[in-house]
């Protein structure tokens, strides 16, 4: 077991007991995702999860029930001899400190003495100053998570107060422990004195040998002075004790002074002395205790309830200024551990949850109030009030002592609202943040307990990879793959429940016709209820919505609401009308739009609603729907926020406020790559995003191969001595800029290289030949005669439109049937062009990347040519499946144009070494390039003498 020591989530709490050599090593962990294989729960004293301090800067600590695997001091100290032991930071201390401990031993240096029981032990003997540094290191160095204290172990001392030490307390403790254990040899009672420490078996040592080990580990002063509390089934009394000034684990009652032969009493004059003048100071700062001082011994003292609330409070701290602590029983008082509920108000009616019958408002607000528990079993009202009333801090509840904290209580009487989808959130995993701060300290728990109609809501949806089987109506004509099908009935739950969410399959695998059969089902099960379909999506395949609609659904009523001369009238449409329209006009349209009860509205292509603030996000959040779908291949674009404004549209609230989820979710994932949070932000999306892939087991033989290939290409020298111009010029002048107008100059340098880079007409625009003149065209040219020979088809994918012209003049030249689809052209044009393509009447179809890159369904081409790069490996992916998706029954051969020894170059590197990340470095384009200082930027943008990229 002693190799979890070097898990870094795995802590090792040193538990004290009595003799010293019983104690042992708590294995621990506060991640309960981590398999230990606990012996016992104990109460561990330990720092709260988030990292608290106090304004001394030490960590805040709590009582905790936590699960721990025993080590004990034997199995521990013989791992030292393995060379594989390797300690976690926060256990090193304990490695340092045994062998530390073992090297006393091992040079005889040990003193006999008694343990706080009164019991034979060894300890450490009189350590040099180098050795009292290095020990005094060693503490400082002790993890606040392994300096915890064990309370209420059944190994622990009964004189056992349950204080939380100091570090060196702690590891003095250890030490002694270590030592004991080890010390104990056939020669030691010849130095003790005494056989029983030669033995393992403890020996009780007379009140006399108690009070000189007190005196031994005090030093030249008096003890320690506490009054311990203890209570009885109707009341409290408080028993003086003597604590070990330098040794806290060394307790003696006082009643062993009182108690001890007179010769023994003499020896001890300052014992007396020093107890006597601590209560005499103590009693003029409480007068209770003067009590004590009219006893002719003092030991112990009855206590009322009103004076067990006064030493609830500040008083404790001073008294301790005068000498006297307080010490709490750690376990005959009970305490209250607090949880957060979140569900309907107390007086609100129960609303059940079944299929349609009821859907949740996300919107709606719920009630956040506190629930008490003693034992693990919740109070009831009744006693609720009674602590409330009793106005004490300790009181007799179920048969013991219950204490009560002052902000329990103010939190009892707590009641505030919190949002619906925020609550699910919470029944989901997530997390809620608690007023006062989060849980974990003062006996609350930090995890939220969620209840009524949302908790049956939770477990709804973690249920949702049933094996629930939708079948389409008749009437729609298509059939669904397996994993098609599982979509369609996750679609149906979704709506069902009236929390929409993301089908974020990638591009090709038919999400357009499982919004499809939704619809048609939706149709069949709820008539005239269902509401019509509005579908939003790019003007490029509004026309490809249309005849899949036609073609999967030939019953349904298809309307394009697009163009000069549309309109829309409510009273023609009816529950299986199917609106298509795109995201400009839903923009200019919204007021018109949300005049209409929609039955589901779906965003495909969602990422451009992926900036929360842009008018087309604000104008789809006004159109009023039962149910919102986001239809997109790639969900997170470039960062977690584009998520988050998608599903904020699907289903409001569910992931709170903007800027909390960039802190307490988004921030820490792609700053930090907190797998804790990830997994945590999974729990919470998996229902709501259903992601396939086509690389997945049961999609891919659905799929013929793809190959991608970059396919490196020289610059001509015209190329070559533009390159190098550009460079040169632009350079200079981004020396001599800063602030905008620096980063201006980087973006106008790079578009000016990838222009060089495509076609030296490209940047001049001179009207010149186009042949000969560029490495990229010539190497299209050579793929094209290949595979225009072979009878098939490519798509030639370029962001510029000027780039776009060119090319489609130049194939036009050369004899290829060819067309150029862009921005520029009607929805109407556009759809004939992808016709002609489909039916085999274009060879090379040129496609400019903002305007085709998504939605299209171009599976005549078994060749993707990207001429420039876009330089973001989701974007390329998105326009290469324009071929490569469902319905393509043939390889697919992806080429990417990159001009050798340039930027583009040095940029295919970081794409090819690093794509899994690519999205986050340099997802946004090439704005991330104006970030760079200039030595960077030269070292990027520099033309290559050999050819190599670096």
């Amino acid at each position: 077991m002693y190799w979890r020591l070097g898990d870094e989530n795995v802590h090792a709490t040193f538990v004290e007991a009595d003799p010293p050599r019983t104690s042992w090593l708590a294995l621990w962990s506060p991640h309960p995702d981590v398999e230990l294989e606990p012996d016992e729960v104990i109460d561990l004293v330990r720092p709260v999860t988030d990292g608290s301090v106090d304004s001394s800067g030490n960590p805040v600590v709590a009582t905790t029930p936590t699960p721990v695997e025993r080590l004990d001091l034997d199995d521990f100290c013989a791992a030292l001899a393995n060379p594989a032991l390797v300690a976690s930071a926060s256990n090193q201390v304990w490695v340092d400190a045994a062998r530390t401990a073992l090297t006393f031993v091992a040079q005889g240096r040990m003193q006999p003495g008694l343990s706080s029981g009164g019991f034979d032990a060894w300890r450490l003997g009189a350590p040099t100053d180098d050795e009292r540094r290095h020990i005094a290191q060693l503490a400082h160095a002790l993890h606040p998570a392994a300096n915890c204290v064990a309370l209420g172990d059944t190994t622990s001392s009964t004189d056992d107060l349950g204080w939380v030490a100091t570090p060196q307390v702690t590891l003095d403790g250890f030490l002694t422990a270590v030592v004991d254990r080890f010390a104990r040899t056939a020669a030691a009672p010849m130095v003790a004195g005494h056989d029983a420490f030669a033995a393992l078996t403890p020996t009780a040592i007379d009140a006399g040998a108690a009070l000189t080990r007190l005196a031994t580990v005090s030093g030249d002063r008096p003890p320690l002075t506490f009054l311990r509390l203890v209570t009885t089934d109707s009341a409290f009394s408080g028993v003086l004790v003597f604590q070990g000034r330098h040794d806290p684990s060394v307790t003696v009652p006082v009643t062993a002074l009182w108690n001890a032969p007179d010769s023994v009493r003499r020896r001890f004059q300052a014992f007396e002395s020093s107890l006597l003048l601590t209560l005499r100071r103590a009693a003029r700062q409480w007068e209770p205790l003067g009590r004590l001082l009219d006893q002719a011994t003092p030991t112990e003292i009855a206590l009322t309830s009103e004076e067990i609330d006064a030493l609830s409070g500040p008083l404790a701290n001073d008294l301790g200024a005068t000498g006297l602590s307080i010490a709490w029983p750690t376990d005959a008082i009970a305490g209250i551990t607090l949880t957060p509920v979140v569900g309907p108000p107390a007086d609100a009616e129960e609303i059940p949850l079944t299929g349609r019958t009821t859907r949740l408002d996300l919107a709606s607000l719920l009630e956040l109030r506190w629930q008490g528990e003693i034992d693990g079993e919740p109070l009831t009202a009744a006693e609720i009030e009674m602590l409330a009333s009793s106005n004490h801090a300790v009181v007799r509840l179920r048969g013991r002592w219950v204490r009560v904290e002052s902000e329990q209580m103010a939190r009892l009487r707590e009641r505030r609202t919190v949002g619906a989808g925020t609550a699910l959130a919470a029944a989901l995993g997530g997390q809620i943040e608690l007023p006062g701060g989060s849980g974990g300290a003062n006996g609350i728990e930090p995890t939220i307990q969620v209840v009524g109609p949302l908790a049956t809501l939770g477990e709804r949806l973690r249920g949702l990879e049933s094996d629930r089987e939708i079948v389409p109506p008749a009437g729609f004509e298509a059939d669904l793959r397996a994993y098609q099908a599982r979509g369609l009935a996750w679609l149906v739950e979704m709506d069902e429940l009236g929390l929409g969410g993301i089908l974020a399959d990638d591009m090709g695998l038919g999400k357009t016709v499982q919004l499809l059969a939704l619809h048609a089902y939706r149709q069949a099960e709820l008539g005239p209820a269902a509401g019509p379909t509005l579908v939003i999506c790019p003007t490029s395949v509004v026309g490809n919505w249309g005849r899949e609609t036609n073609r999967f659904s030939p019953a349904t009523k298809v309307r394009r609401y697009h163009g000069a001369t549309r309109h829309l009238d409510p009273d023609e449409l009816d529950s299986d009308s199917v609106v298509l329209t795109s995201y400009g006009i839903a923009r200019r349209d919204a007021e018109r739009l949300a005049t209409i009860e929609w039955g589901l509205v779906v965003a495909d292509e969602a990422q451009a609603i992926k900036n929360p603030r842009s008018r087309t996000a604000r104008a789809l959040r006004s159109i009023r729907s039962g149910t919102r779908f986001a239809l997109t291949g790639t969900p997170i674009q470039n960062q977690l926020l584009d998520l988050w404004a998608i599903l904020d549209w699907t289903t409001p609230g569910l992931l709170g406020p903007q800027e909390r989820f960039r802190q307490d979710l988004a921030a820490p994932i792609e700053r930090d790559g907190d797998e804790e949070v990830t997994a945590q932000l999974n729990r919470l999306l998996r229902p709501f995003l259903l992601r396939r892939r086509k690389s997945d087991p049961d999609i891919a033989p659905d799929l013929p191969p793809k190959t991608e290939t970059d396919q490196i290409v020289p610059l001509t020298e015209e190329q070559a001595s533009l390159y190098a111009a550009v460079v040169a010029d632009v350079m200079a002048e981004i020396a001599a800029a800063t602030g905008i107008e620096r980063r201006g100059l980087v973006l106008r340098l790079v578009t000016r290289l990838k222009q060089v880079c495509n076609h030296p007409e490209h940047l001049l625009a001179e009207g010149g030949e186009l042949d000969g003149r560029s490495g990229k065209l010539t190497a299209t040219d050579d793929l094209l005669d290949v595979i225009v020979e072979e009878g098939e088809a490519a798509i030639v994918f370029t962001q510029y439109v000027v780039m776009g012209n060119l090319l489609e003049q130049h194939f036009r030249e050369r004899g290829l049937r060819t067309k150029f689809l862009h921005g520029g052209l009607s929805a109407t044009q556009r759809e004939a062009m992808v016709d002609e393509f489909q039916s085999g009447e274009i060879d090379v179809f040129v496609v400019s990347l903002r305007a085709g890159g998504t939605g299209l369904n171009l599976t005549a081409a078994t060749h993707v040519i990207h001429y420039d790069r876009w330089w973001n490996p989701a974007v390329e992916d998105q326009a290469s499946d324009r071929a490569w998706r469902i319905g393509q029954t043939r390889p697919v051969q992806v080429h990417r144009l990159v001009c050798e020894g340039t930027i583009e170059d040095r940029i295919a590197v970081l794409l090819r070494e690093k794509r899994s990340v690519a999205s986050a470095v340099v997802g946004a384009g090439e704005a991330w390039i104006s970030d760079l200082g200039d030595d960077d930027l030269a070292e990027l943008v520099a033309l290559s003498s050999d050819g190599q990229p670096w």
